[in-house]
């Protein structure tokens, strides 16, 4: 049972976020070394993050009017403050995070709408909480938004410890994946540093891909390998608890019977 049934509505706007966020992440590598964009690398990644928190809000507004209803609303909170609060915890200490391991198990119950939802939110949040507030939050929220979306699209029949080892691995290579695109929303803002690892504007296409990759194993391989081992590892010791609980709340709550109130 998924807690936000996404209609064709909805699934056009997620559609849509994603090209845009596509577009906004790549295109280093999208623009032509000479084209306009590069000339503004510096302040191309603030439009960019302005378009796409716009976006995000959209898309959030468009899944909340397709059946967002009050039960969706406060476990989506509950869940939201839980990763916001579990951020922090591991901040600094080599890309521990705890956070990830439950975006991954709470898409996967509460299915790929309330995922994506769930891990903007939480990505808002947190950032709040911590003082992250800048150019970089619309994609972080965008990159846990797909996070938590694609654990909620994985197949549906798969229980048991086979299942744990699906979430597992779901969530090691998630983790690389969310530190890749965070990089390239960080990345562009290197351009006019004196540095081999730099975004070069006037550098071709394959030029900057290499910059780009050694930029992620110099700055950031070991914080992804940090977050990946931790999901896993959190995955294994307290998902099948955590897996439990959710679907225990999901059964109970009962999303899609509507809420009605008897008179005294």
């Amino acid at each position: 049972m998924s807690a936000i049934r996404l209609g064709p509505r909805s699934v056009a706007a997620l559609l849509l976020v994603s090209a845009v966020g596509v577009a906004a992440l790549g295109w280093p590598f999208l623009a032509a070394p000479g084209a306009q964009v590069t000339a503004h690398s510096t302040d191309a990644p603030w439009l960019f993050a302005a378009l796409l928190l716009l976006l995000v809000v959209v898309v959030a507004a468009t899944i909340s009017e397709s059946g967002l209803g009050p039960k969706a609303v406060a476990m989506l909170g509950v869940l939201a403050a839980t990763g916001a609060a579990l951020r922090p915890l591991g901040a600094g200490t080599a890309g521990i995070e705890p956070m990830f391991f439950l975006m991954v198990l709470s898409g996967r119950v509460l299915g790929p709408g309330f995922g994506f939802t769930l891990g903007g939110v939480s990505m808002f949040a947190s950032a709040l909480l911590t003082g992250g507030v800048g150019p970089w939050m619309p994609f972080q929220m965008l990159a846990m938004g797909w996070f938590a979306m694609g654990a909620g699209l994985l197949p549906r029949a798969v229980r048991g410890r086979a299942e744990l080892l699906l979430l597992a691995g779901y969530g090691f290579l998630a983790a690389f994946a969310y530190g890749t695109v965070t990089n390239l929303a960080g990345w562009p803002f290197m351009a006019g540093n004196a540095s081999s690892i730099a975004f070069a504007p006037e550098d071709p296409v394959h030029a900057n891909l290499a910059r780009f990759v050694l930029y992620c194993l110099a700055t950031s391989l070991g914080w992804d390998l940090g977050r990946a081992l931790c999901t896993v590892l959190l995955t294994f010791l307290v998902g099948p608890a955590v897996l439990r609980a959710l679907r225990r709340a999901t059964r109970r709550a009962a999303f899609e019977t509507a809420v009605t109130f008897e008179p005294r």
